[in-house]
Order: structure tokens, then sequence, then C-alpha cells
């Protein structure tokens, strides 16, 4: 047996001998390449964004960045969320009695009987629901509504605004507010 044959390191194309090293990068070495590639490609479209003016002008610029020295908070963006956005999270219990006190308004906004009969049926589907849930803060003390004698009080509404358009012009309108999760209630 010759010497090479004992030792791979000896032997051609075994990957220590320099001159012998296969061509092929290993899978470690080509995501690094890729990475180090993607960065000059960030930093290409930056660039490229800088020249024609895109980071000119943004707000805040200039400025010092506001709460930067304070202490860490892990829920920093969820707290300036709340803010921005002026979300209200309530518990169910005090949602359902905001909604409950709020519900004619919604209800007269809306100009089908079938669309006030669907949104009290959502709104009594939402409370039998909390109903019937482990309670999360104060007590449940909101009840369904009956959905007949609502919708008779949407419809004598209704004819009031209609004889007296003078009545509604005066009462003003509150501002909409967005569930946490950014839709628009109505």
């Amino acid at each position: 047996m010759a010497e090479n044959e004992d030792r791979p390191e000896g032997r051609p194309g075994s990957g220590t001998d320099p001159e012998h090293r296969p061509e092929r990068r290993s899978g470690s070495a080509a995501a690094a390449a890729r990475i180090a590639q993607q960065q000059t490609w960030v930093d290409l479209q930056v660039r490229r964004a800088m020249e024609r003016g895109d980071f000119d002008d943004l707000t805040g610029a200039g400025k010092p960045i506001e709460d930067l020295g304070a202490q860490h908070d892990p829920d920093w963006w969820l707290k300036q969320m709340v803010n921005r956005e002026q979300i209200a999270v309530l518990p169910p219990s005090l949602q359902l009695r905001k909604d409950d006190a709020e519900l004619d308004d919604r209800l007269d906004a809306l100009a089908a009987e079938a669309e006030v009969r669907e949104a009290v049926e959502e709104f009594n589907a939402r409370v039998i629901r909390a109903r019937y849930s482990t309670p999360a803060g104060p007590p449940l003390i909101t009840m369904p509504r009956d959905i007949d004698e609502t919708v008779a009080g949407w419809r004598e509404r209704r004819a009031r605004r209609r004889t007296d358009p003078a009545a509604t012009a005066t009462k003003p309108s509150a501002p909409r507010r967005r569930w946490w999760w950014g839709g628009r209630r109505t």
C-alpha cells in the first residue's frame, strides 16, 4: 500500500491540500456571501432613495426622539399605538355597557329596519356570549334588548327626525373611535 492511500489528508481532492480544494462553497459560506450581497443591495437602495430626496422633509426631522432616555418598557409600541389611535380598551362588561348606551344613536344612523334588527341581534349575541364566559373585570349587568321594542323606538325617533329636522341639527355627533385591531366601529 502506498503511503498516500493510508492517510486521507494526502489524497488529491480531500480538501486539506490547498492545490486540490473543491471549488464548491460550504452552506454557511454561501449564506454569508448572500447576506453580504443583500447588505450591499440594501445600501444601494438607501443611497438611491437619498439621491431622489425620499428622506427629505420627514416628520420629526431635526427634533429629538421622544422618550429616548426613559425607562425601557417592552410594551412601548402598544402604548404609543393606543395613544395615537385613541383606542379605548375596556373589559367586556364595561364595553357592553358603553355599547348599550350608544346603541340608539348607532341605530339612528341606519336606514333600513332589517339593518336595525341585524344590529340589535348582533348586540344581543355579544351580551349572551359575555354572560356565558368567565367574567373579566366588573360584573356584567347589561341585558339583551327586546328586538321588537328597540325597532319600535327606532321607528319613533326616525318619524320625529323627519317631522322636525332641526332636532337632529343641534345634536353633536360623537367622534368615531377605532377598535384595538384597527377597524372602525360604526
